[in-house]
């Protein structure tokens, strides 16, 4: 069977197909030797080379979710140490997180080696449900729920939230709460802090809970486990289903 040169490299857990196309366009990837062509289709007795070293479709795919701690930075690259997600980790086969999920927060994040899997996941337009639990230095109020829910302005980034749900947490019979849930169809970068800010309040605990239909339930910090069938398959369901829509 005959497949695009980027969804190979996808397929193959080696980048995502956006950065494949990169690749091409910058002449690093070879087909039997000669320069790939952008768009050009490939088989499975083709050798695919980036600079050089050729690519091994992977045998299995693996998607996991992952309960990151605070401290932890999302990135497949060596450059933070021991501070980098999959140092953290120590996995035989190679993995990528799907998304970020930035260094003072924790909770669930979702990684694989499976680029079409990822291109699904972050492609612009999308519109996945993501869940957090919010704990702030200040009483949460009707006036609070209110602005967040409607979309907040951030200046420095001269954008306006979109709309969200957003809802008070309180624990057993207590009156008030600094506590909040949020979720989210978008993924702007420290989005909850700067959404809070805006509102004066600042975020002193920030915990994903959710992606999609993933749930991080009772997973302890630090640890992963594989997602259940039925997790997998609702998911990969949704995400062809979204792909057929044109969305």
């Amino acid at each position: 069977m005959e497949i695009r040169i980027n969804r190979f490299l996808s397929d193959a857990g080696f980048c995502s197909r956006r950065a494949a196309d990169r690749l091409i366009e910058e002449g690093r990837v070879t087909v039997n030797g000669r320069r790939a062509l952008l768009g050009e289709k490939t088989n499975e007795i083709d050798k695919v080379c980036v600079d050089g070293i050729p690519v091994i479709p992977v045998k299995k795919n693996i998607l996991i979710a992952f309960n990151k701690p605070v401290g932890i930075v999302c990135t497949a690259t060596d450059k933070q140490g021991k501070n980098n997600v999959v140092y953290h980790l120590g996995l035989k086969d190679r993995v990528y997180p799907i998304g970020r999920l930035d260094k003072d927060s924790e909770g669930l994040l979702l990684l694989t080696n499976n680029g079409d899997i990822t291109y699904k996941m972050l492609r612009a337009g999308g519109g996945h449900e993501k869940e957090y639990i919010v704990e702030t230095d200040k009483e949460i109020t009707d006036d609070f729920i209110k602005k967040m829910s409607a979309g907040i302005f951030l200046k420095d980034l001269n954008k306006k939230t979109a709309g969200c749900k957003v809802r008070p947490v309180y624990k057993k019979n207590a009156g008030t709460t600094k506590v909040f849930s949020i979720v989210l169809i978008q993924g702007l970068n420290r989005q909850i802090r700067r959404m809070c800010e805006a509102c004066g309040y600042k975020v002193r605990k920030l915990k994903r809970v959710r992606i999609m239909n993933i749930k991080l339930g009772k997973l302890p910090v630090g640890e992963y486990r594989e997602l259940t069938d039925r997790e997998y398959d609702e998911l990969i369901i949704k995400l062809n289903s979204e792909g057929q829509n044109g969305r």
